[in-house]
């Protein structure tokens, strides 16, 4: 990953520039030109370090939300996930060493649509998919330092 790359995820990886044109705001801010910017992100997201551009809404504060986990025999995980993160609405799906080894966030218009994507990805399973909608909110600071 070059400078730019770098860059470009610090300065966005806590708040995304709220701005017209944010890729030439961030092009400014970095000393490039916009194209540059939008080529890098693109760059990444091919890469796959960059997943998705798009606002993460706070949990249950317009629409419904909830924790998905689902145990996927290891040579179907990566298929699955796949599957999975074919959902706009899915975001932060994560393999993890657990009888439930994978797990992701579903954030959804409504409680129906969440229900209908985990009713998909109980259909591509056969061990029984958790719905884990949140409780209690914590804050999680996402960001690294350089």
């Amino acid at each position: 990953m070059d400078a730019l790359a770098r860059a470009l995820i610090q300065a966005t990886i806590r708040d995304f520039p709220r701005d017209a044109r944010p890729f030439a705001y961030l092009a400014q801010q970095l000393s490039t030109n916009e194209d540059d910017v939008i080529l890098r992100f693109r760059q990444l997201h091919a890469e796959g370090i960059v997943q998705r551009i798009g606002p993460v809404i706070t949990p249950n504060t317009v629409g419904a939300s909830t924790l998905a986990a689902v145990s996927v025999p290891n040579d179907q995980v990566e298929a699955i996930a796949q599957r999975i993160n074919q959902f706009p609405e899915v975001n932060h799906n994560y393999e993890r060493e657990h009888e439930y080894n994978l797990w992701f966030v579903i954030t959804a218009a409504s409680r129906a649509r969440i229900d209908e994507i985990l009713a998909l990805t109980q259909s591509w399973v056969t061990a029984p998919v958790l719905d884990l909608p949140m409780e209690k909110s914590y804050f999680i600071d996402l960001g690294f330092a350089p």
